[in-house]
């Protein structure tokens, strides 16, 4: 049997939820902060140098994404702030030229104070390809990715602005489930509502410090482990205990937090007077999903190339970092394709995007080259 919006138990919800110990058999975990694990990247940049810690660290984080408290958070998962800064600095040019032709509007909090930028992803890659291959170098995003969806995973990437005297998004659980009607999420046998989460990882990453008063995500660890959550977080009762219950991290420039989407929770209010919080707000997918944003990954991959097999000469990048980028900016996923026009050859399935572009620089491959690779 599937679940209804009407048979959702308040008093079963809260019973997962009490006297749980959000760290609880962590062996990486640096702090615990309000039920939250926290984990220091310079700490697991060390654990990382031993190549046999990595599954270790991965298991971690997928068994508290699944079970434990739902969410963590790296801190200083960016080394180098300057990246920030520098992304900030392309999102803020972005955000001024779509002020006057469009207006950024959140899913879950009224228009106005806010602002968007849909598909941040490409639109940085467009705007600053160089920029990009620094910004999603970044190791800690790809080692949260593939510990929760695998390898293959795909990136999509809003940035969200919330100014002073912003107000708060209404708690919810996130895409996929959680853009559907109750209605229409209800439809859905019970089995999807438990498969659904696994498909997306949420995060969110600070381009600014983030007190508590300025609005960091309200977060009900725990939440997620409750099967009807798609279906209850519409209810008022359920929204009423959220707001009772709910913890808000703050966080530091550079800092990502992780979380499973199916964990309520809802942007903050920012009460300051100053401070405008933005953060970069990641859903990645796995290979086996649907993302929710249509990205022009061929167009990336053109624009990025030639920036990545310039920093593979000169070393300005590692090769971890080259992989990661590549990992943000192309398809790792052969399907969906046409058999009869692309048959598979030597394997189960033709080469992927982020394939053929490792296979290029590798080959030292000029731009125009590679960009035929792509035809």
């Amino acid at each position: 049997m599937g679940y209804t919006e009407e048979s959702c138990s308040l008093a079963q919800f809260r019973a997962l939820l009490n006297n749980r110990d959000g760290g609880a058999g962590l062996c990486h975990a640096t702090g615990l902060e309000q039920n939250v694990p926290l984990y220091e990247a310079p700490a697991l940049r060390a654990k990382l140098a031993d190549n046999t810690r990595g599954p270790e660290i991965m298991a971690e984080f997928a068994d508290v994404l699944l079970d434990g408290a739902g969410v963590f958070v790296i801190k200083q998962a960016f080394a180098d702030p300057a990246v920030i800064d520098q992304a900030t600095m392309v999102f803020n040019q972005i955000i001024e030229a779509e002020r006057t032709s469009q207006g950024g509007q959140d899913h879950f909090a009224r228009a106005g104070a806010n602002h968007r930028i849909w598909n941040a992803l490409e639109k940085l890659c467009v705007k600053a390809p160089d920029i990009f291959a620094r910004y999603y170098g970044n190791d800690m995003i790809a080692l949260a990715a593939e510990a929760w969806l695998g390898p293959a995973y795909q990136i999509t990437s809003q940035i969200n602005v919330v100014r002073p005297g912003g107000e708060a998004q209404q708690p919810h659980c996130d895409y996929h489930l959680g853009f559907l009607t109750a209605a229409e999420a209800a439809r859905y046998p019970a089995h999807v509502h438990t498969l659904s989460p696994a498909l997306t990882l949420q995060a969110g990453i600070a381009h600014c410090a983030m007190p508590v008063a300025s609005g960091p995500t309200k977060i009900l660890p725990f939440s997620q482990t409750y099967g009807a959550g798609y279906l209850a977080w519409r209810r008022a009762d359920f929204r009423d205990y959220f707001e009772a219950h709910c913890v808000q991290v703050a966080m530091d420039k550079g800092d990502a937090l992780f979380f499973n989407p199916s964990l309520f929770h809802a942007a903050g209010a920012n009460t300051t007077a100053t401070v405008e919080r933005m953060a970069n707000l990641l859903q990645i997918s796995s290979a086996f999903g649907r993302a929710m944003e249509r990205v022009d990954r061929r167009r990336m991959c053109q624009l990025l190339y030639p920036v990545l097999l310039t920093a593979r000469q000169s070393g300005e990048l590692t090769a971890g970092e080259i992989s990661n980028a590549i990992a943000a900016c192309a398809e790792g996923y052969a399907f969906p394709l046409s058999l009869d026009e692309t048959p598979p050859a030597g394997g189960l399935a033709p080469k992927s995007q982020q394939v053929l572009m490792a296979e290029a620089l590798a080959e030292n491959q000029s731009p125009d080259a590679y960009c035929r690779t792509l035809a």
